[in-house]
């Protein structure tokens, strides 16, 4: 059978300053849509893979733009539930030299936040699915989210899908209390965990700096002692100069970490990043990979996502491939 993956969460309206210009002096803003689970979606798309997107969106107009974003690249929107009226917003800021990323959401009233358990039919959504993908963001939007958010993981575990999670901790949607409480109960259903350093010391206050081995193997290592996952991977950026970054990633499988090389980049948009890595891991993943390619492959795909503007990752396998295990460079493809 043919994989069919399931991802859900809340698809927004990302609004940026032109050109790298403050909110107080735009005049202009650059419109996408995004949001951590459309953009693994995208991605999954973008791979051939056969991907389910699960929202809810208001029926006006703008609400079909944002369902057409996705249709554009093949993503299915059939069990997208209309109604409500708002989409939610985000405004976007983006880091500019010593200047950090700014994001002020504007999601409170959405048709997603304000979604109740009868919204989602799970029988009709997870109708022929073989993995269910959603991230930490999800049950942060609201208490009634964070209760859906579990019954979805219920109800997969219940027809033995794969389940995947972005943990995605977000201090501007919730306190660290109130993630863990929430993040504790979910995680009890989740086989596959994606995680950085900020999201373990966010939800789950994982001290790595006292660790006696390399800190993300360490916070997989203790994520796996807390959870019964099956895999912990992350992906991690760090700055080397001012316009500069360096990218690695690791999968941690039975005690053992694996580690990706590193990659050089200049950023041009890392909005997205993480959910292309998400995005990596659950196509290697459904083909087999051994550990070390998964590990190639997702942050091969985490790495180009820097070079596409808006959220989505807009690369093929092909690509992706060419970068993680091919000896050619940046230079033309004829």
């Amino acid at each position: 059978m043919k994989d069919k993956i399931i991802t859900f969460g809340e698809l927004m309206l990302r609004l940026s300053p032109e050109n790298n210009e403050r909110f107080t002096q735009c005049h202009a803003f650059e419109a996408v849509y995004g949001g951590g689970e459309a953009n693994t979606a995208v991605s999954l798309a973008n791979f051939d893979v056969d991907v389910r997107y699960v929202t809810k969106l208001p029926s006006h107009i703008i609400g079909q733009s944002a369902v057409n974003s996705l249709r554009e690249f093949g993503v299915d929107t059939s069990r997208i539930v209309r109604g409500g009226d708002q989409i939610g917003i985000y405004f976007l800021e983006k880091k500019t030299s010593q200047r950090p990323t700014n994001v002020i959401y504007n999601r409170a009233g959405s048709a997603f936040a304000m979604a109740d358990a009868n919204d989602f039919d799970w029988d009709y959504i997870f109708d022929g699915a073989t993995w269910f993908h959603f991230s930490g963001i999800t049950p942060a939007i609201s208490d009634t989210m964070a209760d859906i958010t579990l019954t979805a993981c219920k109800e997969a575990k219940k027809r033995n899908l794969t389940i995947s999670c972005d943990l995605n901790y977000r201090s501007k949607l919730w306190s660290s209390e109130k993630a863990f409480k929430v993040m504790s109960e979910i995680c009890k259903y989740v086989d596959i965990c994606i995680a950085n350093e900020d999201d373990a010391v966010g939800i789950f206050s994982l001290d790595a700096s006292q660790a006696d081995c390399e800190k993300n193997a360490y916070i997989a290592k203790k994520l796996m002692e807390m959870f019964d996952f099956k895999m912990v991977a992350s992906v991690w950026r760090t700055e080397t100069s001012i316009t500069t970054f360096k990218l690695q990633s690791m999968v941690y499988v039975d005690g053992k970490a694996y580690y990706s090389k590193e990659y050089m980049m200049h950023i041009l948009d890392y909005i997205g990043a993480g959910d292309a890595y998400c995005a990596g891991i659950i196509y290697s993943l459904i083909n087999n990979f051994d550990n070390e390619k998964t590990v190639e492959f997702a942050n091969a795909a985490s790495c180009l996502k820097h070079t596409v503007s808006g959220d989505y990752n807009l690369v093929s396998v092909d690509e992706v491939m060419k970068l993680a295990f091919a000896k050619a460079g940046n230079e033309v493809q004829r």
